[in-house]
């Protein structure tokens, strides 16, 4: 959520937002909306004002004038409920509105419509030549017992999966690593819950855009598709110091999408699940530009040393407008080679905020001057497992009898250098 005064001040800037992230919004009926609230709230504020001054006005009086001026407070209490009936409802079409409008994103996001015009901005590792037919994730799963799709399915239904032996194994080594490796960093690690109420998705702009990918209990409590939701819901409304910034969470936590709108795209494999555990890293810092610069460079270099721990070769692309979210202002996408699909294929996405997603959680800190500000908000996936980057792992490191390479940083966890037939 912006600064209505900024929006006030600056329409053709949130016009040129709007163009950039390829979205539609009347800025100008929101303007005009905020104009109509606060004559209102002006209104009721000068009939309360009156109201109270001629109630007090009455214990004074008797007789006929006692009576003149009970009808008047009378007449005043209708015009003032009337005029509170309004501003209710002008209110929530204001807080309808401000909730779709994007932020700015910064001058050097590229131009474009989808992540089709994404721009690349360096490559890591080497893309694997095999002197073999490489084989699938799937079939290097199902060839070493480390994954059951068929009784998934007939438990969880479409796009259900067991993890098993070596399947699950290699993935609690892979938390295990990136764990290590991010409180080395200074992560504050914590498991935050994914059963979560509804105000927190709006604070972080999940909803109300979002509603088709989420999950809804009966309760009106949402499932979360990231830790991000829990990490920024662990602060919401409270008034943190800048001598504690910036806040550096390394969140864990299961993740559920619904993936609507995805029937018919990735329907075999892991590529594409409603189910799946993630390390997420989030941060909180003071409000300046420059320092959510460098934390968001810094997020991706974590990320992008995990990945290279784990020797999949990815690269890192820039999102253009398009690809961006509502409350983003900046956005990388780091995407992992697949040799079965001979492409990279996106495994993380880190992004800033600004104050977008602090204002709606009003999540706030005393500056060194004593001034309250709203923080500034930073994420990034440091490693979803056990979907894409699982299955990179798996078929970048294959060899032509099926066996399967374990990194040199995973042994440690594994136990063992490579995965082979029979192996359980």
């Amino acid at each position: 959520m912006l600064d209505i005064k900024f929006i006030r001040e600056n329409p053709d800037i949130i016009k040129d937002a709007l163009r950039k992230k390829h979205l539609e919004f009347d800025v100008q009926n929101l303007i005009d909306t905020d104009e109509k609230r606060r004559v209102l709230i002006k209104e009721v504020d000068d009939l309360r004002a009156e109201q109270h001054t001629a109630s007090d006005a009455i214990a004074k009086l008797a007789g006929p004038e006692r009576d003149e001026a009970i009808k008047k407070v009378k007449n005043l209490k209708e015009r003032l409920g009337s005029r509170e009936e309004k501003l209710r409802t002008i209110e929530a079409l204001y807080e309808n509105l401000m909730l779709l409008v994007p932020n700015v994103p910064d001058l050097s996001v590229p131009e474009g419509e989808s992540d089709a015009d994404n721009q690349e901005v360096r490559a890591w590792g080497d893309i694997p030549k095999f002197d073999f037919t490489p084989k699938s994730h799937i079939e290097l799963m199902e060839m070493h017992d480390m994954v059951d799709f068929e009784r998934g399915a007939k438990t969880a239904g479409f796009r259900g999966y067991y993890l098993k032996n070596d399947g699950a194994l290699l993935s609690f080594a892979v938390w295990q690593l990136v764990l290590n490796m991010m409180v080395k960093k200074g992560y504050v690690p914590m498991i935050v819950p994914s059963l979560i109420k509804k105000e927190v998705f709006v604070g972080t702009g999940y909803l109300p855009q979002g509603e088709e990918d989420l999950y809804r209990t009966q309760d009106d409590l949402y499932l979360s598709g990231t830790g991000e939701v829990g990490a920024m819901g662990y602060y919401m409304g409270e008034i943190l110091e800048e001598k504690n910034f910036p806040i550096k969470m390394l969140v864990f936590s299961p993740c559920f999408r619904r993936e609507a709108g995805s029937h018919g795209k990735d329907t075999k494999g892991l590529m594409r699940v409603h189910e799946f555990y993630k390390w997420e890293q989030v941060i909180l810092s003071k409000a300046d530009h420059l320092e959510s610069v460098r934390l968001h460079e810094e997020l991706v270099t974590n990320a992008e040393e995990i990945m290279q721990a784990l020797e999949i070769p990815y690269h890192v692309v820039a999102n253009c407008g398009g690809d961006l979210g509502l409350g983003q202002v900046k956005k990388y996408d780091i995407e992992a080679w697949l040799p079965s699909e001979d492409r990279y294929r996106e495994t993380h996405s880190a992004s800033y905020f600004h104050d977008f997603q602090t204002r709606r959680l009003n999540i706030r800190y005393r500056d060194e001057e004593g001034k309250l500000r709203f923080a500034h908000s930073l994420n990034s996936t440091a490693l979803p497992m056990p979907p894409r980057p699982l299955i990179s792992l798996i078929e970048n490191h294959q060899e032509a009898d099926g066996s399967i390479r374990i990194p040199k940083a995973l042994q440690p966890y594994m136990g063992k250098e490579k995965i082979e037939k029979g192996s359980k």
